[in-house]
């Protein structure tokens, strides 16, 4: 039989060895014989790779690569293989002590370099404590105490009022009641000196104004009407009486074509008109309120039906913004009590343009 993988083409021939002469074309002469004088230990060992049969050469190699294999993962000899020294384990190369200089021969040369780890990052930099601002602590003031707001009704709210006009936020005569007018002079005046636009009139909105203004005279406290007095009509000229103008939106307090006081005065609207002509006050009523609209009607004066002159708490507080419901309203509150106490029943009423 030929050997194919042995690259031997199969002739007979002689071989000359150290124990005779083998025939090249077996395995050795003979192969029984010849088998049984090899030594024990070289039974299996590899035969001449020139006339190896392929059985025992395909078996030699296995032994081999099975040494070979063992080897790999421990150290020591593999059966069939003893003559083979076992191949060296490569030895692990010691790490770099942590104070010896690291070269580049021991870092991967695939991987980048190791990055510095987080104990042995360079420390964040601290704020500057110079710049460092602390935060500003919640105001513990108590706000500044009210001393006037809508509503209310006093001399003081007639000088607030007459200091107010002196400078340009109050257009009226002073009136004496805190109204809406009053309110919104005030949130003029405080706006423009960049104080809390509240409307109304605390220490602080209340000094300022003082440092600004000079004590009002008696002229400018109680100033007759808020616009010039009209001609008085003719019918006005004798006697005792309330002589109201609807263009001028006055009352003059005449007797005998002399005027003894005078206010402002308010009428009703387009629906509820003020009856106009020459009447005769018929009933005083001074704590008197309404039955038709339930509402109160101080210091009446009666003179058509129930139209009546009496003060009026909505015109202190809203001026000409409203209207009355046919009556003669009245703002100021203290003229119009001392108009109530000299006026007497059957006194003339005159109410003209």
């Amino acid at each position: 039989m030929v050997d194919a993988d042995s690259g031997w083409d199969g002739r007979a021939g002689k071989a000359r060895t150290g124990r005779g002469t083998r025939d090249t074309g077996g395995t050795w002469g003979m192969r029984g014989a010849r088998a049984a004088d090899a030594p024990p230990d070289r039974r299996v060992a590899a035969p001449d790779s020139r006339v190896a049969l392929p059985g025992r050469r395909v078996a030699a190699v296995s032994l081999v690569a099975l040494a070979a294999l063992a080897t790999g993962c421990e150290p020591g000899t593999a059966t069939g293989a003893q003559d083979a020294p076992p191949p060296a384990r490569p030895t692990q190369a010691a790490a770099p002590s942590p104070t010896a200089p690291v070269t580049e021969d021991a870092k991967p040369r695939t991987a980048p370099p190791p990055s510095p780890s987080a104990s042995t990052a360079a420390p964040a930099p601290s704020p500057d404590p110079t710049t460092a601002r602390p935060a500003p602590e919640p105001s513990t003031a108590p706000p500044p105490r009210v001393l006037m707001r809508t509503g209310s009704e006093s001399d003081r709210v007639r000088e607030l009022q007459a200091r107010l006009r002196q400078i340009g936020h109050f257009g009226r005569n002073p009136t004496g009641y805190y109204g809406s007018v009053t309110a919104d002079a005030v949130r003029s005046f405080q706006a423009k000196r960049s104080l809390p636009v509240t409307g109304s009139t605390d220490e602080v909105t209340w000094g300022r104004l003082l440092a600004m203004t000079r004590v009002p005279k008696a002229a400018e406290l109680r100033p007759p009407t808020e616009r010039p007095l009209a001609a008085p009509d003719e019918r006005c000229l004798k006697g005792r009486v309330l002589c109201i103008s609807k263009n001028s939106r006055t009352l003059a307090w005449m007797i005998d074509g002399k005027v003894v006081s005078a206010m402002d005065v308010r009428f009703g609207s387009e629906y509820t008109p003020t009856r106009e002509g020459v009447f005769e006050v018929f009933w005083k009523s001074r704590d008197h309120v309404s039955t038709l609209y339930d509402t109160p009607m101080p210091y009446a004066l009666f003179f058509s039906g129930g139209q009546a002159v009496h003060y009026s708490a909505d015109f202190a507080a809203n001026g000409y913004g409203g209207a009355s419901h046919g009556c003669v309203n009245v703002r100021d509150k203290k003229k119009v009590a001392a108009l109530f106490g000299q006026v007497r029943t059957g006194d003339k009423v005159v109410v003209y343009w």
